[in-house]
């Protein structure tokens, strides 16, 4: 299985899905020369967000902490700590403040790709 985001030029497949690990994120090039974090919870749900902190500008959402709170997972950011709900990309400490959310789906690997 490998895990794809959506991007205006379609579907990206970023990595397989067994090289995510439930609590760290990693950070995949953009056709369009943005960064995407990419997530996957304990259940094997994938996340995408935008990897910049909106805060400092740093592109290092992939590296932050991953948990949940009323059930909904969140990445803290390294520098600040700000939380940003890996679903919405709403900052849960700004109301304010959000990151951008990219479709995220799995898709079978197959030989043709």
């Amino acid at each position: 299985m490998t895990v794809e985001l959506r991007v205006s030029e379609g579907w990206l497949t970023v990595c397989e899905l067994s090289a995510l690990i439930p609590g760290r994120g990693v950070a995949a090039l953009l056709p369009d020369g943005s960064q995407a974090a990419v997530f996957v919870d304990r259940t094997g749900r994938p996340y995408a967000i935008a990897n910049q902190d909106p805060f400092t500008g740093a592109q290092v959402l992939s590296r932050g902490l991953v948990g949940t709170v009323a059930g909904r997972a969140f990445v803290a950011s390294p520098l600040l700590k700000q939380r940003f709900d890996l679903e919405s990309g709403r900052c849960l400490d700004h109301d304010e403040v959000a990151v951008r959310t990219y479709p995220v789906r799995t898709a079978a690997t197959s030989a043709a790709r």
